[in-house]
């Protein structure tokens, strides 16, 4: 494997499905439910709130009604930033029609896309240390 998580061919090798973003119509009801899963509350806003899976950087995000930044999708997370701006223009070269990245109040930085079935998905920078909480 080369830099930026790219096989020999150029590639783009996806190292870990880091989330998954579900609407939920009563964010108090959707936040008990996954901690009493045991996911634990990282980052919890009026319009969105994010848990993690015990022992995993991975989770699950719940956007409230009022939380129009993006929809329910799924995220691959890379480790640099870097990573996901060559990964966005490969796709661009590729003809896919991507968003412009954005640097969100969490510390992570991402970009969307739909694939050829209509399903949004996010390339997502996650800083080293994970995503902070507020």
């Amino acid at each position: 494997m080369t830099q930026f998580g790219h096989d020999s061919q150029g590639r783009i090798i996806v190292h870990r499905l880091g989330h998954v973003a579900i609407r939920v119509q009563d964010m108090n009801r959707a936040k008990n439910f996954y901690q009493g899963l045991g996911l634990s509350l990282v980052w919890d806003a009026t319009d969105w709130a994010y848990l993690r899976l015990a022992n995993s950087n991975n989770g699950i995000a719940l956007l409230s009604p009022e939380y129009k930044d993006a929809g329910p999708h799924f995220a691959f997370h890379f480790s640099t930033k870097e990573e996901i701006e060559l990964i966005r223009l490969q796709f661009i070269d590729k003809g896919y029609e991507v968003g412009a990245i954005h640097d969100h109040r969490d510390g992570t930085s991402s970009f969307y896309l739909q694939d050829p079935e209509s399903n949004w998905l996010e390339i997502l920078y996650e800083p080293t240390e994970g995503i902070h909480s507020n």
